[in-house]
């Protein structure tokens, strides 16, 4: 158990450490962008990044999921080509006729989202649309990577392709002045670099071949999570989309700032699920699979929580430091402080759902992801016409917990009926009340000042998670044995 707890940690870890770093350093730079960006532009980033997210699901036709899993089954390396050949082509195909269709519709669909301010923003939703195409094809690099257990090369690429991006954006955004247009060609240019940095991957299994079994059986596969995925995304795309009806942009702005802090739980997440797909689909062989899981459904749902607390606890003074050298007012500053911890907790849900809802691609039963994501789009959104119009920007982080929360909730049931698993209920339950006492008190801890605030709150909350564990006996004598010896050997090499 220890040994297999071992190797994904260590994934993820690697997967992880370079969208920390990349990702850490965009959130300092978040002050500088507020001075080149006005709250009306990321209002329309908002927008922008919800068309992003749709077209890269309907792009993908669901075929990236299927890829790794047909995989798996294929016989050899001349059946490992024909699947990859089938799939690139058919993509290329289709989703070079959805970009054309787009790029003709550009008027219309600028003016549906931008209103009077569609000229503005016309040529970088030009931009991602294209971009988006070309990412539609990198999946079959990176998910090799991820077979091969090629972690440090995977995180390599990502970590070059990040930092690289991030240093175009401070070109073209604050030196050069390109606004919101200079971020997506920073996006649009780093993905032409990359692609052909990616082609020895392609070329091993690339083929002149094109099988219509193998597509017919992928896209048996794959096209059930398109619903899924098209669903999943207007949990928080479709979020934005639809708050954008009843606010102006520069208060839509407000929410997609507080939301990216918000956010800030998807670098656990991202790394996460980066390497907890082909670590379960290895493991589901185990004899101890479903012990082995529910272990990891403990400390994935302590970790999320920690998350939570420390982020509710710090939200108003970092959106505060953010913001320090352009100000907002007073009512903007307390719906921040509400959708921070909202949009914290929601994306927590996401983490439980990865966790608890695996059965269904073990037992291949995928048809339930679409009544899983419908019915968390369904409350999401639905919950969204009800309070938006009246609660604006925190009606619609309301919605936006509800949602995962469903997800979740439904995910687990469906799994739970194919692959059934024993969850440490007692534990969790220990785990949900030591974060809410050290959310608490973080929040009641008298500070001065956003920076003291942040570091005393953020401390307080991990040191009050770690004595509440304690005090709960929520740690069992082989894990306590366990960090036992972890700090002893730390003690060690620090001596």
């Amino acid at each position: 158990m220890r040994k297999t707890l071992g190797s994904l940690s260590k994934d993820v870890a690697i997967y992880g450490a370079g969208d920390v770093a990349v990702t850490a350093a965009g959130y300092l730079l978040l002050p500088l962008y507020l001075k080149v960006l006005t709250e009306a532009d990321y209002g329309a980033l908002a927008l922008i990044l919800g068309v992003e997210t749709f077209t890269k699901i309907l792009f993908r036709f669901g075929l990236d999921g299927a890829f790794m899993r047909e995989w798996q089954d294929c016989a050899d390396d001349h059946a490992r080509r024909t699947l990859t050949s089938t799939l690139l082509i058919f993509l290329l195909l289709t989703s070079g006729g959805l970009l054309l269709l787009a790029q003709l519709a550009m008027p219309w669909l600028a003016a549906s989202l931008f209103g009077d301010a569609a000229g503005t923003y016309t040529v970088a939703l030009r931009l991602v649309l294209l971009h988006t195409f070309l990412l539609t094809f990198t999946f079959v690099p990176f998910h090799l990577m991820r077979i091969e257990k090629a972690a440090v090369t995977f995180s390599a690429f990502t970590f070059g392709r990040s930092v690289t991006t991030l240093l175009l954006r401070i070109l073209l955004v604050l030196q050069l002045g390109w606004g919101l247009t200079g971020m997506v060609i920073a996006d649009l240019a780093v993905t032409v670099v990359l692609i052909p940095l990616l082609w020895p991957w392609y070329r091993r299994v690339l083929a002149p071949a094109f099988s219509m079994d193998v597509l017919r059986r992928a896209l048996r596969f794959g096209l059930p999570r398109l619903p899924h995925g098209l669903a999943q995304q207007a949990l928080d795309a479709g979020n934005r989309m639809l708050l954008s009806r009843f606010v102006p942009l520069n208060t839509l702005g407000v929410y997609q700032i507080s939301g990216t802090i918000g956010q800030a739980i998807k670098l656990f997440l991202s790394a996460f699920e980066t390497g907890w797909a082909p670590f379960y689909y290895a493991t589901a062989k185990q004899t101890d699979a479903k012990a082995v899981f529910a272990k990891i459904a403990t400390y994935g749902i302590a970790i999320l929580l920690l998350l939570t607390a420390g982020l509710t606890a710090i939200a108003e003074d970092l959106v505060r430091l953010i913001t320090l050298e352009t100000p907002w007012s007073d009512e903007a500053y307390r719906q921040a402080a509400v959708v921070v911890p909202l949009i914290g907790f929601g994306l927590a849900w996401q983490g439980v759902y990865l966790l608890t809802s695996i059965g269904l691609n073990l037992t291949g039963q995928t048809q339930y992801y679409p009544l899983t994501t419908f019915a968390a789009a369904g409350v999401g959104l639905g919950s969204g016409v009800l309070l938006m119009p009246r609660y604006g920007v925190e009606g619609a982080a309301v919605s936006f917990m509800l949602a995962y929360v469903t997800m979740a909730v439904v995910g687990a049931w469906f799994a739970q009926r194919q692959y059934p698993m024993r969850y440490e209920h007692g534990r969790i339950i220990r785990l949900l009340v030591v974060a809410g006492a050290s959310a608490a008190a973080g929040l009641w801890l008298p500070v001065d000042g956003p920076l003291i605030g942040v570091l005393a709150r953020g401390t307080t909350v991990v040191a009050m998670f770690g004595i509440g564990l304690g005090a709960t006996g929520f740690l069992r004598a082989t894990e306590r044995a366990l960090i036992t010896q972890m700090l002893t050997r730390a003690r060690g090499r620090h001596a």
